[in-house]
């Protein structure tokens, strides 16, 4: 769907991919940095940067000396090629990819769950567990807006909280998001570049592995932390019971009907087995259709009471609109020079795509990895291959170790993954300190790294 077919005799130099690591570098640090903090808050700063970055881009395939596809297909230097990167990152990717993400996130706003019940290690280890799997149907996104603020609630009597809000934001934020596309960003833009909706479910096993891992250990730990807190507010914590209480039941509905479509009404291939194929957008016009009924169907008070607006969402939109259309480069470097950069087994794609999706944005981390392995497939690297929905191929074990530290990753740091930053302000507006930008890569290596091991040892 992207640069597949881009021509091998024209590689751009490494200069032209300077607006790509500008912006992910701003992703990256200007929220740390305390004079530019308040300046990037603001998603009209964000799409500023964007979009002055994405025009370099452009400009750049304008005024470069050869066109830009393959064969009868390429598109001449010029107008026409600006045109056609543009169908490519917008039309072909940046729409299907906000369209899915908005209706997840509208409609999950829908839902409001509340209460207070005893804080009881088995109880927050239930959390966990529950967000753990409702991340792949849901997104990490809807699953952390849907459960930080009753967790939160139900924690709000005890003093030792901070180890619950960040193994929230490894299993719910991140690694409980890898069983379907819809469940986390970087699986989605594999989708849209030909991997089967399902395909992802075969992930089970090292899911279900490091799950099952980070809530044993979060039992073990948060049972030591109960025995610490104080008589008085163990007190506090039994006897003042809220029954948590679900409203809003009527947008699981909703986001059954988001899941179907998008995994059935794909332009690319004929709907369930008919003879008919649906239409370009249809996918996405039934999206938005679903988050219509969610709005029609749900109570502002219920939106008000989660604290819902549409910042987030709009904060993701302005910047991979500028991402999508700067990523084109080094894509179309990728598809040319990837089979050539030494990484070429599953751990070290693993690692890679990893190390990158912790520090920059997991979801063009697996972009670039995900081409760089489409490349090696190319030249033929042995190894057993999956056919991709575009009639490529793909060596499997690569996919499945750039799937893995996409997604497992993205949870290293506060900026590897969408929504950690998102709860951990929802835990500080709460009155919780959190762990510093590098206090919390103290748990994240402490704990995480350990574990990631063990899934190269087991499964890569």
């Amino acid at each position: 769907m992207m640069l597949a077919d881009a021509a091998h005799d024209h590689v751009p130099g490494i200069l032209p991919v300077a607006p790509f690591v500008a912006l992910l570098l701003c992703i990256a640090i200007l929220p740390l940095i305390k004079k530019t903090e308040h300046w990037w808050h603001h998603n009209s700063n964000k799409l500023l940067v964007a979009v002055i970055l994405g025009l370099i881009t452009l400009a750049y395939y304008y005024f470069r000396g050869f066109g830009f596809g393959h064969g009868d297909h390429a598109a001449p230097p010029g107008m026409k090629t600006v045109l056609t990167v543009l169908d490519h990152a917008v039309l072909g990717e940046f729409i299907p990819f906000i369209s899915l993400l908005f209706s997840l996130y509208v409609i999950s706003g829908g839902i409001n769950v509340r209460g207070d019940i005893p804080a009881h290690p088995i109880t927050n280890t239930t959390f966990l567990a529950i967000g753990g799997l409702l991340a792949s149907f849901i997104g990490t996104t809807g699953a952390s807006m849907l459960l930080i603020r009753p967790l939160l609630a139900t924690n709000s009597e005890r003093k030792h909280v901070v180890h619950t809000v960040i193994f929230f934001i490894f299993i719910v934020s991140n690694i409980g998001g890898c069983l379907l596309p819809i469940g986390d960003p970087p699986l989605f833009l594999g989708f849209l570049r030909g991997v089967p909706f399902l395909w992802t479910l075969h992930l089970w096993k090292e899911w279900a592995f490091c799950i099952a891992i980070l809530l044993v250990v979060y039992y073990i730990w948060d049972s030591i932390a109960y025995k610490k807190e104080e008589l008085r507010d163990i007190v506090k914590d039994e006897t003042q019971v809220q029954k948590l209480r679900i409203d809003g039941k009527i947008n699981f509905l909703w986001l059954a009907g988001v899941v179907f479509v998008t995994a059935t009404l794909d332009p690319t291939k004929p709907f369930l087995g008919t003879n008919w194929t649906p239409f370009p957008y249809l996918r996405e016009i039934a999206q938005t259709a679903f988050v219509g009924l969610s709005l029609l169907s749900t109570s502002t008070a219920i939106r008000k009471a989660n604290e819902f607006n549409y910042a987030a969402i709009l904060e993701v939109a302005c910047l991979f609109i500028g991402i999508f259309v700067c990523m084109q480069v080094p894509i179309e470097i990728l598809n040319a020079r990837g089979a050539s950069l030494g990484i070429d087994t599953p751990a070290k794609f693993f690692w890679a795509t990893g190390a990158l999706s912790s520090f920059l944005d997991n979801a063009p981390t697996y972009v670039v990895f995900f081409e760089t392995a489409n490349a090696m497939t190319t030249v033929h690297v042995p190894g057993e291959t999956l056919k991709l929905l575009t009639g490529q191929v793909i060596r499997l074990d690569l996919l499945v170790g750039i799937s893995l530290g996409a997604v497992f990753m993205g949870a290293n740091t506060y900026i590897g993954n969408g929504p950690n930053f998102m709860v951990k302000s929802i835990a500080e507006h709460s009155g919780l300190k959190m762990p510093s930008f590098f206090g919390y890569m103290g748990y994240s290596v402490a704990i995480l790294i350990p574990l990631f091991v063990l899934v190269q040892l087991v499964f890569l």
